[in-house]
């Protein structure tokens, strides 16, 4: 239970009570006792919580009790576009890891084809470590393309459109072995990158806009769940290869086919995406139509009040009403959002250089150098999997209870921790048998740990720190970083690894602790606040003071009444614009 006051147009700090009392789907009777000093909340006949706000009862002119709870239309949209989108990112990730030989065997076949020579053992490495590492300059150019697409296209549109790519790369890839040219899966893996560089901030901006600030952190983290699922796929589809299944087997010719499954998710998309409304924030302050903007709460929201909800987005939005959406350049000379840009800097590079793409683009060799049997290898791989998604699932239905912060401070901690438990199992494991063991304990534990809060909060946190003109930019500065930092470990990793040896895991030790303590020192929590409430809380450390955004309705504002959808009503020397859901 969350109480809030709201006194001439302005929302002041909450006080949060445990929801333990109420459970789901349950009747209860509730008393609001309202005392000069205290309000008191009675539930089912016993004292639940007293809460000791700023706002005397003699200045208490309206009591409006809402609760927004998670609708299955919400949850569609949450899971279709997180299906057909981000899923697709973690499948691309772990996708090259089990057919790695017969790839490199594709090159080296195809150079004694065109050449009458095969390839060196170092040329084969750079040309695999392209093969890999192209994904991530495809995603850098698919991040820098975000601001411009979802302003024009909008969120869900954009979405939609951007799938094309994924067939046009599925088919490159798919055909490549039947064609013989190896270039098509370079192509192909670039092409993807694109894809998912442009959902991977689009999808998270999407629910982000749609969700109720309450569920904004559980919706935000489903993203981060299905890319877990499809680093799982691609694991369970490899170690289908192993046991000899004919039709995923990644073995001679059906190893194309591994690459090109990619196809799948988006056609569901396709059919069932566009039935689903925009995002109401972006059809409100981008598109100024309020009609479409209740239509798309009402959908999203079921029976729920929407009264607030509206006049939140109209605070932002004359907040914004004399600024356009600004560019990269401009959100980077802005002092006003100084210290969100920084902090998104830091937690989506962070995110990448933590070293977990070096355990999901090499987890193979990664346990084998740890002494796993060659033979086992799948299998352990597959486990991480499961543990990976097990520990999303933790992190999205922990993340509106413990914040943002807790998780993103803990999953670092004890990622660092686990690559120096690497460094030092790697150095013991000659004279001290079980070692291997410890080894690959610390590569679970670092996946664990990164699934938990890393994986997910960075990408909800940059939408949250910025209001609806800075939050395209911001997307692209922190798509951008994200992915210069993934395509940086997926290429140098295996040089550091050859030339660091077990020590190569100490760097990512460092950077793990360095952003662990950026956040605690920094960044403030974001749980269950307004955007606009998030810019405040950045003010002070900003240096500056934000625009007067008072809730006052006048004929300047691009704003109209319309139809049935609100009416004007008259509080002494201020208008507000009241919202009905009325029908």
């Amino acid at each position: 239970m969350v109480l809030n006051s709201y006194v001439n147009g302005e929302l002041f700090n909450e006080e949060v009570a445990s929801a333990g009392t109420f459970a789901e789907g349950g009747a209860f009777d509730i008393v609001m006792v309202f005392r000069r000093e205290c309000y008191e909340v009675i539930v089912n006949g016993l004292e639940y919580w007293t809460f000791k706000h700023c706002l005397r009862v003699e200045k208490l002119t309206t009591l409006n009790i809402t609760g927004d709870h998670l609708t299955s239309t919400l949850l569609a949209a949450a899971l279709l576009s997180s299906f057909g989108s981000s899923m697709l990112y973690g499948y691309n990730l772990a996708v090259v890891n089990s057919p790695a030989q017969y790839i490199k065997d594709f090159f080296n076949h195809t150079a004694v084809r065109r050449k009458g020579s095969g390839l060196s053992n170092d040329t084969i490495t750079v040309l695999y470590s392209i093969t890999v590492s192209i994904f991530a300059i495809g995603g850098l150019v698919g991040s820098l393309t975000v601001g411009i697409l979802v302003t024009k296209f909008g969120r869900k549109g954009t979405l939609l459109k951007s799938t094309v790519l994924v067939f046009v790369a599925g088919g490159l890839m798919g055909l490549s072995r039947h064609i013989g040219v190896p270039e098509m899966i370079i192509i192909g893996r670039f092409i993807t990158g694109i894809h998912s560089g442009i959902s991977l901030s689009v999808v998270p901006m999407f629910l982000g806009e749609i969700a109720p600030k309450n569920l904004r952190g559980f919706l935000g983290f489903v993203p981060s769940i299905f890319i877990c699922i499809g680093v799982f796929i691609a694991q369970i589809l490899g170690l289908l290869g192993r046991l000899k299944c004919h039709v995923f087997s990644p073995q001679e010719e059906h190893w194309p086919l591994f690459l090109s499954l990619v196809v799948i998710p988006p056609v569901f998309q396709l059919m069932l995406l566009p039935w689903f409304p925009e995002s109401p924030r972006y059809l409100l302050i981008e598109k100024h139509n309020i009609h479409a903007t209740v239509n798309a709460l009402r959908w999203y929201r079921g029976k729920a009040d929407i009264q607030v909800e509206v006049e939140e987005m109209q605070k932002e939005q004359r907040s914004l009403s004399s600024v356009r959406t600004v560019s990269v350049y401009e959100l980077l000379r802005d002092r006003a959002v100084r210290w969100q840009v920084i902090s998104v800097m830091i937690i989506n590079m962070g995110m990448q250089l933590s070293g977990i793409d070096a355990i999901w683009f090499y987890t193979n060799a990664i346990f084998e150098n740890a002494g796993i049997p060659v033979s086992q290898v799948q299998y352990t791989t597959v486990g991480t999997g499961a543990i990976e998604v097990i520990a999303g699932l933790i992190g999205c239905f922990t993340i509106e209870r413990v914040g943002r912060r807790p998780l993103l401070i803990g999953g670092y901690i004890f990622m660092g921790l686990c690559c120096a438990g690497i460094t030092f199992s790697l150095l013991l494991q000659a004279h001290v048998s079980f070692m291997h063991y410890v080894s690959m304990i610390c590569v679970v534990g670092i996946i664990a740990g990164f699934c938990i809060g890393p994986a997910g909060v960075p990408f909800l946190m940059t939408g949250e720190l910025f209001k609806q003109s800075h939050r395209p930019s911001a997307y692209i500065v922190g798509g951008a970083l994200n992915w210069l930092s993934n395509f940086t470990v997926g290429f140098f990793f295996p040089f550091l690894q050859m030339s660091a040896g077990a020590f190569c895991y100490l760097v990512f030790f460092g950077i793990c602790v360095g952003v662990a303590a950026y956040v605690y020192f920094i960044i403030p929590e974001t749980k269950n606040k307004t955007f606009v409430e998030i810019s405040q809380m950045f003010a002070f450390r900003n240096n500056c003071e934000l625009e007067s955004e008072q809730l006052l309705f006048t004929e300047n504002h691009n704003l109209r009444m319309k139809n049935r959808y609100g009416s004007m009503e008259n509080k002494g020397r201020e208008e507000m614009y009241m919202w009905s859901d009325d029908t």
